[in-house]
């Protein structure tokens, strides 16, 4: 016999006649591949929802640690778990730190900044010849604007990240739109 899949029945004749067995055989093997290919697509999307992340970053905000057009790896899972096409974390289970580059949704646009600031860390204020924001060791600019709006304000409130970019001098961040809810915080960049 030529195929060894094909077997003798109970009469002493051959069970498959004509090659059929060779035709299964090529459709299991179809089968199989698209079973794997599937497989494949399903691992790859759950990864790419809940696990990690491949971004491009637009804009100098952040520069020099990431470049304008670089690319940045983010771990979704650090903090907890992401709601798929949402804004938010369905469970947490770490918190943000203070240094940690970190991706949220402003504006219906993911933005990376590092966060400068996690809850009740003290904030101080300068206003000699220019405004200027103190946190630790750390100054930040500050226009006349963003001054009179933060002034007040004495520590990083509960539940709450300051966010600001590395090239503080062109980010639009925390110091314009306010502090960023570690709930929208969607994952951190581990590698640029």
């Amino acid at each position: 016999m030529e195929n060894s899949s094909i077997m003798e029945n109970s009469v002493g004749g051959v069970g498959n006649i004509g090659g059929v067995g060779s035709v299964g055989k090529k459709g299991t093997k179809k089968t199989s591949t698209f079973k794997f290919i599937l497989a494949g697509i399903i691992l790859g999307l759950v990864l790419k929802f809940f696990v990690i992340d491949i971004l491009h970053v637009s804009g100098s905000s952040m520069e020099p640690t990431i470049k304008d057009g670089g690319l940045v790896a983010v771990n979704k899972l650090c903090y907890g778990l992401v709601e798929p096409f949402g804004d938010k974390l369905l469970f947490k289970w770490n918190k943000v730190k203070q240094g940690d580059v970190i991706i949220y949704l402003y504006d219906n646009s993911l933005v990376v900044k590092r966060c400068a600031g996690t809850e009740d860390t003290p904030l101080e204020y300068s206003s000699g010849s220019e405004y200027n924001l103190i946190v630790g060791d750390k100054t930040y600019p500050l226009t006349p604007a963003q001054f009179s709006v933060m002034q007040e304000i004495r520590a990083v409130p509960k539940g709450m990240v300051l966010a600001i970019g590395d090239n503080a001098e062109v980010s639009i961040d925390s110091r314009n739109y306010g502090f960023v809810s570690e709930e929208n915080v969607l994952g951190r960049v581990f590698s640029k």
